[in-house]
Formats: structure tokens, C-alpha cells, sequence
């Protein structure tokens, strides 16, 4: 029996889908940020849906950690091919080569941080002046105080104190030279809603969202992948485990859960009995209390 959109889906849809356009009728120059996860998938197909039969009208900015999933990087060309979008890629790499940041050391270390001037920098090579992005107030609490259309500085801060008014759908683009906005079509989403339109749309997505054998270290309780650039330290074991994981970043951050789910259908009933939030199994997040409002300050996505 086919199955028809759900009321509520059709209405952050066509929020989101609104978002966009307006994104689209304010700004000269905007671009979608794009990290081949789950969200900003999601919001590739919101923007393909908001302008079709025409081209998507901006191109997308991944910013390359060098430590990114070998099937994230898959699924990204792959995705994007199929959309014909012009692919824009900003490289942590080449930041730490040319003397931009300074690369962290330690068995803690990671490259997650250091994305924020790649992307500043990227942001002012191509002078864009709004970044379409994936984040969700459910995610975080520091991303629950986003507007949809979020002003950022000359120096691409964030001020969380400083924002702009959203009265009804009246949404404020206005800047001054060199500040630009994030933009978040999918602010009133949940993971859950992610997963229904996932299931809805029947959106391909990287075969990390769904069950497999992988061999793990347990850090501190989050369960990050082995591999070159994550080795065990201080007394860690690999263990092969089945696992999924619930996020997509750097390697060296991004958690996994145990899972059997490896269908759409199955992952929607675990997201619905899960008690942990999806960014609880991000090594990131706990390195303070503060720590995402911290990044986002400096510019973070």
C-alpha cells in the first residue's frame, strides 16, 4: 500500500522549504554547507524540492577535516553528482600546512576544532554572505538558541545574546559589509522527524547510519572507530563490535552506539526508545560543559 505524507511532515517541510527560498530572495551570494551527514542530506533534498525543475542556485562547502570517514567522502561525491551541484571543498590540511592553526598533539587530539578558520576562511575566499546549515535546536543547548536566520559578525562570531527577532515568518537578512548569516532550514526538527522523512523520501544515505562490524575503542565511553588516526592509548583494547553511528564527523569525535538496526525502519524505533541524545556519543562535546557554545562563538558551524 503506498504510503502518503504525514500532515505534520508536509508542515516542517513546507517551513523549511520557505527557509530556503528566502534564503535564496535575500542574499547575493549563499552557499550550503554540507558535512554528509543525516541533516544536511536532508536539507540538500529540502533544497532540490525547493527549486526543482530548476538547479539548486548555490553551491554546497564541505570542510575537510583530512581524518573524515573513507564512506562519508564516498556517499558526498556521489550525492552530490547526482544533484549537479558545484562542490566547493575547504581543507583543514591545507590550513595546518599554510600555518592557519596549529595542529593539536597527544592521544587526545583532533582536528574538529580547527574546521571553524578553515571555514571562516573559506567563507571569506568566496564571499559568501549566508551558509545554509543542518543544525537542530534538539540537538544541543547551545544550538536551541539559533534563530533560523543567525547573524554572524565581520569576524564571523556569534553573538547568542544578540539575535534578531523572528516574529511569525518575517525573517531579518540585513547586514553590513563582511558579516554574513547561518541559516537553519530544519531548526524546528527533531532527529525522530529526520528519520520519518528520511523513511518518507526513501533518501539514500552513507552505510555508517546503519549496523555493521567495526573494530572500536572505548574512550571514556564513547565508541570511536580504530583507525590510522585513532589508535588505542593508556591501557585500550580494539574490540570488534556491531554498532551504527547516529552523527557523521571526524573521525576522531564521532561516536558510534551499539546497534542491530539496519534498516530505515529499525533505526526509527531505536531513535524513539533512545534516552541518550545523538550528540551523547560525541568526544567533542565533553571536553566542557560549554564547549559548543564556546566553537560556535569563534564561528563555528
Amino acid at each position: 500500500m503506498k504510503e502518503y505524507p504525514r500532515p505534520y511532515l508536509q508542515q516542517i517541510e513546507s517551513e523549511a522549504i520557505y527557509v530556503l527560498r528566502e534564503v535564496a530572495g535575500q542574499f547575493d551570494n549563499p552557499a550550503l554547507l554540507f558535512s554528509g551527514g543525516k541533516d544536511s542530506i536532508v536539507v540538500a533534498w529540502l533544497a532540490r524540492k525547493a527549486f526543482f525543475p530548476a538547479p539548486i542556485p548555490f553551491p554546497f562547502v564541505h570542510i575537510d577535516t583530512g581524518h573524515n570517514f573513507p564512506e562519508t567522502l564516498e556517499y558526498r561525491d556521489r550525492f552530490l553528482n547526482d544533484l549537479k551541484v558545484k562542490l566547493l571543498v575547504g581543507s583543514v590540511q591545507e590550513s595546518i600546512d599554510s600555518g592557519r592553526v596549529s595542529e593539536e598533539t597527544g592521544p587526545y587530539a583532533s582536528r574538529n576544532a580547527l574546521q571553524t578558520v578553515t571555514l571562516l576562511d573559506t567563507i571569506a575566499a568566496h564571499r559568501f554572505d549566508a551558509c545554509i546549515g543542518g543544525a537542530r535546536r534538539d540537538e544541543e543547548k547551545a544550538r536551541a538558541k539559533e534563530r533560523f536566520f543567525s547573524h554572524r559578525n565581520e569576524a564571523g562570531q556569534w553573538d547568542p545574546k544578540n539575535q534578531r527577532p523572528e516574529l511569525w515568518n518575517l525573517f531579518n537578512g540585513r547586514k553590513k559589509m563582511g558579516e554574513h548569516f547561518r541559516v537553519f532550514p530544519i531548526s524546528n526538527w527533531t532527529e525522530m522527524d529526520v528519520w520519518e522523512y528520511i523513511r518518507q523520501e526513501s533518501i539514500p544515505l552513507p552505510t555508517l547510519y546503519f549496523s555493521h562490524q567495526r573494530e572500536i575503542i572505548d574512550r571514556s565511553g564513547v565508541l570511536l572507530a580504530f583507525s590510522a588516526v585513532v589508535q588505542p592509548v593508556n591501557g585500550e583494547t580494539v574490540q570488534r563490535r556491531t554498532v551504527r553511528f547516529r552523527t557523521i564527523g571526524d573521525m576522531t569525535c564521532t561516536g558510534a552506539v551499539d546497534s542491530t538496526a539496519s534498516t530505515v525502519d529499525e533505526i526509527v524505533l531505536e531513535v524513539a526508545a533512545a534516552r541518550v541524545t545523538e550528540r551523547g556519543g560525541r568526544f567533542d562535546d565533553k571536553r566542557s560543559d560549554a564547549a559548543m557554545e564556546e566553537r560556535k562563538k569563534d564561528g563555528y558551524f
